[in-house]
């Protein structure tokens, strides 16, 4: 299943199903095959996505520091990461998140489903 994610004020906005789920959860949706956020809704869903995009990173710098024991295995674990990095929650949630502030913007509603 594709989530795809509409507004009066941008163009539509296409998601694989664990993605679509993921941020629905995040900004407090039920990650159902129709719904809506409306406009007043918007600045608190922008924020959720942005400390959930912060926690991620957070937790992902422990980790790295926790698993790296002297200068050499950062290194290697750097060069190592950048080929086989999964794309982040950060990537993932940017064009959501625009999507999110150009509706607030016009005063239109973002909705998905069918």
């Amino acid at each position: 299943m594709l989530y795809k994610f509409k507004s009066k004020a941008t163009a539509d906005l296409i998601m694989l199903e664990p993605n679509g789920k993921q941020i629905l959860r995040i900004i407090g949706k039920e990650p159902a095959i129709k719904g809506i956020v409306e406009v007043a809704e918007m600045p608190q869903c922008i924020e959720a996505l942005r400390r959930a995009v912060q926690l991620e990173e957070d937790t992902q710098a422990q980790m790295n520091a926790q698993n790296a024991k002297d200068l050499e295995d950062i290194k290697n674990t750097k060069s190592a990461a950048a080929h086989d990095r999964p794309v982040s929650l950060r990537q993932r949630v940017a064009p959501f998140i625009e999507m999110l502030q150009r509706a607030h913007k016009a005063g239109k509603d973002v909705v998905w489903g069918a």
